[in-house]
């Protein structure tokens, strides 16, 4: 079953249609393989999550507020006192 066509540049460079990059869930930045089984060409997603992806599942609700580098050293500072005090 024909799904889309895709010519090979002069510098040997493809594009993959629209269609197949939301069929796989392709972004920017994606991995894919190519596999050949005799005269087929597979080409399937390298793996299951890209860095938009876990960017996304980190900070649904888009990135965090930005902070001064006062108040990151102070985080810094309480996280290591917490995990470094002897009880």
């Amino acid at each position: 079953m024909k799904v889309a066509k895709s010519r090979l540049t002069a510098q040997n460079q493809v594009v993959i249609p629209a269609e197949i990059r939301r069929r796989l869930g392709l972004a920017p930045g994606a991995i894919i393989e190519w596999d050949a089984e005799g005269e087929t060409v597979i080409v399937r997603r390298a793996c299951r999550y890209t860095s938009g992806g876990i960017h996304q599942a980190i900070f649904p609700d888009g990135p965090p507020s930005r902070r001064s580098p006062g108040e990151l050293k102070e985080a810094i500072r309480k996280y290591m006192r917490e995990r470094h005090v002897r009880r």
